[in-house]
Formats: structure tokens, C-alpha cells, sequence
């Protein structure tokens, strides 16, 4: 007998009526008839997650991206069921939840939307792999914009666009190309002056649409899994940029050094020509800490070898680099070749390490070793053996930190360049498939690597970096924007790209300056080095293939221009590392896009090029050939030309001229900017003194400075020093009230107080209400004043001009 064996095709499923609800401590539960459950639970008074399952039952909880070390609370909660909704209230919002389809929408407490489903939740059934495709729907208001998503090649305001979440080695990728290495499933919305954030922790392929399809529809949908998501309220973008950080978690402060210069190649060798690399840097007193070691370092490509043609002893090159300054960073891939003669190897196969098919053998693919079995990171016993592989690179050879590339995992000669989406893997005791995991990998191989250098680098600091990462992988890692081109393009997409992971969570990111394919110009590196040197991460890196790409690689104005820039971003190595310190206590992006630092100006909401580096400088590069000035935006306020002092008011576009060996550069009116003497790496010289640039204001301004031993973990126990300077400005004086912070002491015993834009010629200065003598000439012709450090008042007095 022939039956009709044809599955029904039943498209969209939707919640039906609520048939009951009930309250769990910070939880609430919905249940429709057709088995629908929403769990509501709130974390913070502006921190909500909402939950849904379909089955009738929640599988188990659990998330690589949420940082678990860290707790919440909320400060008030009630439950209340009406006519038609049930309400759910905290000090910032009320969420109503619809009683007969469970759609639900989010007001402030003034009762203004913030966010509402238009079809809301709704799924359709996989038969193909079984499980869902979950998707919510939301209504998007007149006027809205969308931000974040990590490191998308487009527009900084996302509106109009459909972006696609699924890690990728895009090499020489486009304009708006879709997907890229990473996945950050965090947006923010912006619309009637109050932001808010969505973080969609589904580590599936994930789609979000941004009013692209459908006119005032904004919408997020997932290839399996569960329709997971929290919401964020700000109103402030800050607010909910903080909050998305501190759930997803921050860093540990990196070493000073990992904030200076890095300069890579694929690749340096033999060991004679990383010298020469090495030895012209400082023969051109170009300042660089770390210099790289790309794949072929090692003995064919496999993982914690060397090539002993090329590096004959590596512990010895590895120390006298480090003597003239240099740090050595290495590159460690996932894919380990299949070579029974190879230890690593070895170990892997007689643990049963690696990653294997769904009906039984390892997952086999090719990679630049050749033929490669590839660890399954997302089991924690192979993260701890793979911890346990970096011994001898850290402590015996003495590598300072390393480089995680082609872990999306990148699979050379296959359509989808990845795993087979059959591939299993031991999901932290949550076993799946290859389609949950693939997001995840590159993340987990990053941990695997933070935790070993952590623990062989240890009394320092490591430093990892990584190509590929998802949402929480910043607990980790650095991370670079992968296989960018030498276009200016490419410059525009660079600058766009580390503001978006700035504010998605991943502030210690870069691009490789001056393009990995291709040749820049000397004029297109000179740019880009002039930008890249506001980025937190700064490294020069190219394929090799076509053509030198070191400074010296062009003219001597182009040196001229990389030293002037490189001096600049050592000098402000304290400024840069009072950001990174504000980034993890308090979650604070270290670049913030216009928009950012000024939400209520509509002009800032589709500014691209602008940001504002820390909390003080506005950079502006410049992205076209032969330009020798630009128009911009500056934000509102007062700002001063960092070249000409001039004091220039904010809130409107104007044309800023500029040389080739400058760029648009603005300091915040009041600022007290914290310099170092330049250095050919960091901790090449004592000095006793710290730069303080001042820019009067007519009102107040304040500004911190973080210090500490620039290295190891004393920091934690208290041992810093966190300076506040409170800078008020009269008509006829300048007032800075001093605070400090922390059980450390600095080196230096004094400041050099460089007075800029003051509206009056000094005539007394007071310490501490105390009368001091200081030098008028060097003042007046030099325009600073050096004092002791350690005051509490420094106020001088004048005439006007």
C-alpha cells in the first residue's frame, strides 16, 4: 500500500492566547495553548531578557557570551494583569505583554514606545535539520536609526540594510559584503532622542533587517535555536553600550606595550631579515614594540614548531630582539596537520581531541599545512590541553603574545570555505551540530589561547589577538578586521569598522594599515598610519605579495609622516591607556562615533568619519587623494585645532584645511591631555616628568589620568594611580583641583603644565593656596609652567590681554 507520506508545509507558526502566567522571584513565566512559553526575566531595571520556546519546555540554559562572573539586580518589580496585556514594571520601563497573541511592546515610564512587535515572535519548522527558524519582527518608527553589529563594511547607520551574521574568511572583501569574520548580534536603536539595544545571543546563522524589506519593519531571525534575546534601555546610547558590555564582559588591561606600534609581514624571515626589520625601526627611530611571525615561522605550517632553517635558535633571537625593545608575537591556526610523526598531533588523536563527522570520522580539511584534523574548542578538556601547548613558546622561548588567524574556521578548496555543517561538536556538555558551533569557534579557540599565555606569561600580562570572535569574545582578545585591501575604499571601511566594534563591545581592534592585499601609495599609507594610530589596536600588516610595506618601503616624506604620527600615538600612550582603563571598569567605548557622544544632534546620526578618541579628541582622517582639507562636523561644544590652537565652536560642518602631514585633529575645550616623552618602545627610558597639555575653557571641565606598573596584576590589589584634574576658567584665571587615587607612585617627581589658549598673561601662581615663584620667561616663550607633583591646587591669576 502507497500512502501520502508528504510533510505538511505549515510556514509561519505563531503564539496563540495566553492561557496562564506565573511569577518566579526575577522570572515570569507565559503559557499559551499551542505550548508557547515566554520567560520574562529581568535582570536590571533596564536589562530585560526574553525567552521563547515552542516545545512546551525550555532546553538547557546556556550562552559563551554572557559573562557568568558577573551579577545584576534590579531595584524594583511588579507583576500586574489588566484586560487585555499583563504588565511588567521596573524603576526605567513597563513591558506589556498582549494577552492573545503575546506580542508585547516596551514604554519608559512616561508612558513614550520604545519598542513593539509588529508580528513579533514567530517560527517556522526545519524539517530539514530539525527545530525552528525563529524570527521576531518589530515595528521601527519614523525617523529611527540602527548602529552596532560589530565589524560591517557599511554605513555607520545601519537603516536600509540586511546584514547577515555568519563568520566568514572574506579575503579582500567589498563595500557592504556580507557576512565577515565576526558575529556581534547586538544593534542599537535610536529614535525621538532615547536609545536602546537588542542582543540576539543565538549563535546560528543570523539575519537582521533593518527596514530593507519593508518599510518601517526591523526584523532578526535565526537558521535554529531559540528565539533568545535581551533588551537594553538607555535612554542614553552610553547607557546602553555600557550595559551590553558589562553582560557580555571586559577585558583585563593588556600590557603598555601591546598599545604601542606592531609591525607584521606574511612573512618575515629568515631570522636575518626580521633583524634588518628590527634594526632599521630604531636605525630610523620609527617607535615599535612587537614585531610578527606569520606562517612561515614554522616547520610546514604545523602549530608550535619552528623552522630551524630559518630560525636556528629561537630562544636566542627572541631575547635579543627583546633587548632593542621588541616583542615577538606569533601566529598559532586551528587546523593541525595530519602527521603521525608530529606530537601535536599525536596527542590530539590518542585523546580523540578533534572534531569529528556526524557518522564518525574526524572532520578532514585542507589548510596551509595541507590535509588538517581541527581541536573542538567548545570542549573544555581540549581547551586545557591546547592551553597546556604554549609552555614552550612563552616560557622558554620567551614569545610575548599570539596571533589566532583562519579560525571562523577557514577551509581552503570547499564552497562554503568552512567545517561540513554536519560536524559535531561537545558544546561545553550541550553536544550540536556544526551550524550552533561555527559562530563560536574562533571565539573559543581565542579563550583556549588567552588562558595559555596567561598562565606561561604570568607575573605579566598576555596579549592574544584574533580574526574571527563572537559577542563576549572581548573577555579574551584583541582583534583585527581580517583581509582588508590598499584602497581608499578600504581606508573609509577601516575607520568605520573599529568605531562599530567599539561601541558592539570589541574596543581593542584595528586594521592592517595600509591594506593586506595589494600596494598602497606612499600617500595612502601615510593616511592610513595617520588613522591608525587612533585606533586601539595599531599594526602594519600586508601579504608580501605585493611589494614591501614597511615605512621605508616609500619616499622621505612618507617616513617623515609615519615617525610624526607613531611619536604622536606614543606620546599619548597615558591618554590611550586611561581610555583602555575606562573601557573595563566601566564599559565605556574607547572611540566613540558622533552619534555617540551626542545623540540629541540629528546631524551626528548618519556621520561616518568623525569620532571622538576617548573622551576629549575628535579625529577626522582624511579618505581621498590629494586633499589637502576636508569639510567635517564638529560635535557642539568648543574645540581646539590641534595644530593651530585655534578655538573653533562646535555644532555645525565646516572646512578644515590640513598638509599632507596632518590630519583634523580637535581637542575638547578645558581638556588637560597627559603626555609621555617619545619612546622608541615603551619602557625605553625614565623620565621625571609628565606632560600636561591644558586648554583653558570659561567653565569646567574634568579630566583623569590612569597610571600603573605598565605590566603584571599589582594593578588589581590597588596599586595605580588615578589622577583627576578639575579645571575651572575665570575671565582673568585658571583653577585645576588635583585628586588622586591608588597606592601607586610614578617615576616622575613633577609637570610640565603647557598653558594653551589662555585669554590672559599670568602674573601670580599659587600652589595649594600657597604663593610660588615661576619662571615668566620660560612661559612666555615656551607656554609652560613645571610644578611638583602631588598638589591638590593650582591656580594662576593675570591680567586680561
Amino acid at each position: 500500500m502507497i500512502t501520502n507520506t508528504e510533510l505538511e508545509y505549515k510556514g509561519d507558526l505563531y503564539p496563540t492566547k495566553i492561557v496562564s502566567f506565573e511569577h518566579d522571584v526575577d522570572s515570569v513565566y507565559f503559557h499559551t495553548d499551542n505550548s508557547v512559553i515566554l520567560k520574562v526575566t529581568v535582570l536590571r531595571d533596564s536589562l530585560i531578557r526574553f525567552r521563547f520556546t515552542t516545545k512546551g519546555y525550555f532546553s538547557n540554559d546556556f550562552s559563551y557570551a554572557v559573562d557568568k562572573s558577573h551579577s545584576h539586580g534590579y531595584n524594583f518589580l511588579e507583576v500586574s494583569e489588566h484586560e487585555v496585556f499583563y504588565q511588567i514594571k521596573t524603576s526605567k520601563v513597563k513591558c506589556k505583554i498582549q494577552k492573545s497573541d503575546m506580542r508585547l511592546s516596551i514604554y519608559d515610564l512616561e508612558d513614550t514606545i520604545i519598542l513593539e512587535d509588529e508580528l513579533g515572535f514567530h517560527w517556522e519548522e526545519s524539517y530539514e535539520y530539525g527545530g525552528n527558524i525563529v524570527k521576531m519582527s518589530k515595528s521601527s518608527k519614523d525617523g529611527e536609526c540602527f548602529y552596532g553589529l560589530g565589524d560591517k563594511a557599511t554605513q555607520m547607520n545601519l537603516k536600509g540594510k540586511r546584514i547577515e551574521n555568519f563568520a566568514t574568511d572574506q579575503y579582500a572583501f567589498q563595500k557592504d559584503q556580507e557576512p565577515l569574520y565576526k558575529v556581534v548580534p547586538f544593534y542599537i536603536g535610536l529614535h525621538n532622542k532615547k536609545s536602546y539595544g537588542i542582543f540576539f545571543d543565538n549563535t546560528f546563522r543570523t539575519f537582521f533587517d533593518f527596514c530593507h524589506e519593508r518599510r518601517n519593519v526591523t526584523s532578526y531571525w535565526a537558521e535554529g535555536g531559540e528565539m533568545n534575546y535581551y533588551f537594553i534601555y538607555g535612554p542614553q546610547m552610553q547607557d546602553v553600550v555600557t550595559t551590553y558590555t558589562d553582560l557580555t564582559g571586559k577585558p583585563e588591561l593588556p600590557p603598555l606595550w601591546a598599545l604601542g606600534y606592531h609591525q607584521c609581514k606574511w612573512s618575515y624571515y629568515p631570522e636575518s631579515n626580521l633583524k634588518e626589520i628590527a634594526a632599521k625601526f630604531r636605525a630610523l627611530k620609527i617607535p615599535c614594540d612587537a614585531l610578527y611571525l606569520d606562517i612561515d615561522y614554522m616547520d610546514g605550517f604545523r602549530c608550535f614548531t619552528w623552522n630551524k632553517n630559518y630560525f636556528p635558535d629561537p630562544k636566542r633571537m627572541v631575547a635579543e630582539l627583546a633587548e632593542d625593545g621588541f616583542k615577538t608575537v606569533v601566529i598559532i591556526d586551528p587546523g593541525i596537520k595530519i602527521d603521525k610523526e608530529y606530537s601535536v598531533y599525536k596527542e590530539a588523536l590518542a585523546n580523540d581531541y578533534f572534531c569529528k563527522r556526524a557518522d564518525g570520522p574526524y572532520m578532514k580539511g585542507k589548510v596551509w599545512p595541507g590535509e588538517c584534523n581541527f581541536p573542538d574548542f567548545t570542549n573544555p578538556t581540549v581547551r586545557e590541553w591546547w592551553a597546556g601547548l604554549f609552555k614552550e613558546l612563552i616560557s622558554d622561548i620567551g614569545v610575548k603574545g599570539v596571533w589566532n588567524d583562519m579560525n571562523e574556521p577557514a577551509v581552503m578548496e570547499v564552497p562554503n570555505k568552512t567545517f561540513p555543517m554536519d560536524v559535531r561538536h561537545h558544546y561545553d556538555g550541550n553536544p550540536c551540530s556544526h551550524r550552533k558551533a561555527h559562530n563560536i569557534y574562533g571565539t573559543q579557540m581565542a579563550r583556549a589561547t588567552y588562558h595559555g599565555v596567561k598562565r606561561f606569561a604570568y607575573p605579566k600580562r598576555p596579549f592574544v589577538i584574533t580574526r574571527s570572535a563572537y559577542a563576549g569574545a572581548q573577555r579574551y582578545t584583541s582583534s583585527w578586521t581580517g583581509d582588508n585591501v590598499a584602497t581608499w575604499e578600504h581606508l573609509w571601511i577601516a575607520n568605520i569598522q573599529v568605531q562599530r566594534m567599539s561601541i558592539s563591545g570589541m574596543g581593542f581592534t584595528g586594521s592592517d594599515i595600509g591594506g593586506f592585499a595589494e600596494q598602497p601609495s606612499g600617500e595612502l599609507y601615510a593616511r592610513w598610519i595617520q588613522l591608525g594610530v587612533f585606533h586601539p589596536f595599531c599594526r602594519t600588516h600586508s601579504s608580501g605579495d605585493h611589494g614591501d610595506q614597511e615605512p621605508w618601503a616609500f619616499d622621505d616624506e612618507v617616513i617623515d609622516i609615519t615617525r610624526k604620527f607613531v611619536n604622536l600615538r606614543y606620546q599619548l600612550l597615558p591618554y590611550l591607556y586611561t581610555m583602555f582603563w575606562q573601557y573595563i571598569e566601566e564599559g565605556v567605548p574607547m572611540l566613540k562615533p558622533l552619534v555617540y557622544f551626542d545623540q540629541e544632534d540629528t546631524q551626528t546620526h548618519y556621520r561616518n568619519d568623525e569620532f571622538v578618541f576617548g573622551n576629549q579628541i575628535v579625529v577626522c582622517p582624511i579618505l581621498e587623494p590629494n586633499a589637502l582639507g576636508r569639510r567635517m562636523y564638529l560635535p557642539r561644544g568648543e574645540w581646539y585645532n590641534y595644530w593651530t590652537n585655534e578655538l573653533c565652536k562646535g555644532g555645525k560642518e565646516l572646512w578644515v584645511d590640513t598638509k599632507f602631514d596632518q590630519i583634523p585633529i580637535f581637542i575638547k575645550a578645558g581638556s588637560i591631555i597627559p603626555k609621555y616623552p617619545v619612546q622608541q618602545y615603551v619602557g625605553e627610558l625614565e623620565f621625571d616628568e609628565l606632560i600636561l597639555d591644558v586648554y583653558y575653557k570659561d567653565g569646567k571641565e574634568l579630566s583623569v589620568v590612569y597610571e600603573d606598573a605598565q605590566d603584571g596584576y599589582d594593578y588589581k590589589k590597588g596599586r595605580y594611580s588615578f589622577m583627576s584634574f578639575q579645571a575651572t576658567g575665570k575671565e582673568n584665571e585658571l583653577i585645576i583641583q588635583a585628586h588622586q587615587e591608588g597606592k601607586y607612585v610614578t617615576n616622575y617627581s613633577k609637570y610640565k603644565m603647557n598653558l594653551i589658549g589662555l585669554p590672559f598673561k599670568v602674573e601670580t601662581l599659587e600652589i595649594d593656596n600657597v604663593a610660588v615663584v615661576f619662571d615668566s620667561d620660560t612661559l612666555e616663550k615656551e607656554g609652560y609652567i613645571l610644578v611638583e607633583k602631588g598638589f591638590i591646587s593650582f591656580h594662576i591669576m593675570g591680567n586680561l590681554d
